[in-house]
């Protein structure tokens, strides 16, 4: 039986709104993880030099905004609250603001279109945590992953295709690098993460023709002797072969909208590298609140208002189910 939504809740990582809100931001962050002081004081500078100010908060409110449109048009009533994991607005205080207006059946759509323990389980983790410390608390459902969805593709399509056109290089001399957010190897070896993002890449890249790209990894944080996903961008930047490619092509297939690790890591460490190594550069944008992005949003609210409503999926991994599994990506065993 399909519930009575009465609300949708936006969930997301946050980000400092201020100088003043980096470093508690990032002890909520880094809390219980093995991540150098030296690294957290590095991060901690990245945000400083913009003022302290994360642009995921800016691209939130303007997806909101999207969002409270798309679904007018659609006829959807659902009105539209935002809570983080790391910063204000909190999970808690929101899901307080729901019960407090009355919502009874709340769907979260979480800033992350792929599975793993911190892009998708802990975020349950961190609703239902939220939950039993209010007297009273909405249920949630939290929309499943769409990292297949053909929407997901499209979108990423879209924004590779909008900066191809800036630039007339040959794409037989353009090497494009897919990247996403590296995790410790026990965290992606607990879920589908790595496979999740090869499908994704190979959609897009048979969908925009690419015939050079490769899959690698951006923002690894924790300690030298813990194992994480690699390569690294700069490190494959490195390797290719100034013989063969004039342009690296930089693409965040692993994001929704910016977060300072694409602006830190892409626009300025792997800018640079390229530069260093005789390559020309380009960072495609991220999803943001690109209209079919919201077109995206719109069609998996429509999956769960409506148990008729088709569950589109483009390769061989099929749709993600509605709800996850009890066992699904596991907390990853921390070393001490």
């Amino acid at each position: 039986m399909t519930p009575n939504y009465d609300a949708l809740f936006l969930v997301s990582f946050g980000g400092p709104e201020g100088p003043e809100d980096v470093l508690p931001f990032l002890e909520n962050v880094l809390r219980g993880k093995p991540v150098p002081e030296e690294r957290k004081k590095e991060v901690a500078s990245h945000y400083q030099a913009f003022g302290g100010i994360s642009p995921i908060n800016r691209q939130n409110r303007e997806m909101i905004q999207a969002l409270r449109k798309a679904l007018h048009h659609e006829n959807i009533d659902l009105p539209i609250y935002w809570g983080n994991r790391n910063w204000k607005p909190y999970i808690q205080d929101t899901l307080e603001e729901m019960a407090k207006d009355g919502r009874k059946n709340v769907l979260a759509y979480v800033t992350s279109a792929y599975s793993s323990y911190s892009g998708c389980r802990q975020y349950r983790e961190n609703i239902e945590n939220a939950r039993q410390a209010l007297d009273q608390a909405p249920t949630v459902d939290k929309i499943r992953s769409f990292f297949n969805h053909p929407l997901w593709i499209k979108v990423h399509a879209q924004r590779m295709e909008e900066a191809l056109a800036k630039d007339s290089s040959s794409m037989e001399r353009t090497k494009v690098l897919f990247t996403a957010h590296s995790l410790p190897l026990s965290m992606s070896q607990s879920s589908d993460y790595t496979l999740q993002l090869q499908n994704t890449s190979e959609l897009i890249a048979k969908q925009v023709n690419l015939p050079h790209w490769e899959l690698c990894y951006q923002s690894r944080s924790g300690g030298p002797s813990q194992p994480w996903l690699e390569p690294d961008v700069c490190d494959v930047i490195r390797s290719t072969s100034k013989k063969d490619f004039d342009r690296i092509m930089v693409h965040p297939v692993g994001f929704v909208s910016d977060h300072m690790e694409i602006i830190f890591d892409l626009d300025r460490d792997a800018k640079q590298c390229a530069k260093e190594c005789g390559f020309s550069f380009v960072r495609s944008q991220t999803p943001g609140t690109h209209p079919t992005m919201i077109e995206l949003i719109v069609d998996l609210i429509k999956e769960y208002i409506d148990p008729h409503h088709p569950r589109p999926s483009l390769g061989d991994l099929g749709p993600r189910p509605r709800h996850c599994p009890p066992g699904c990506c596991p907390a990853p065993v921390r070393p001490r």
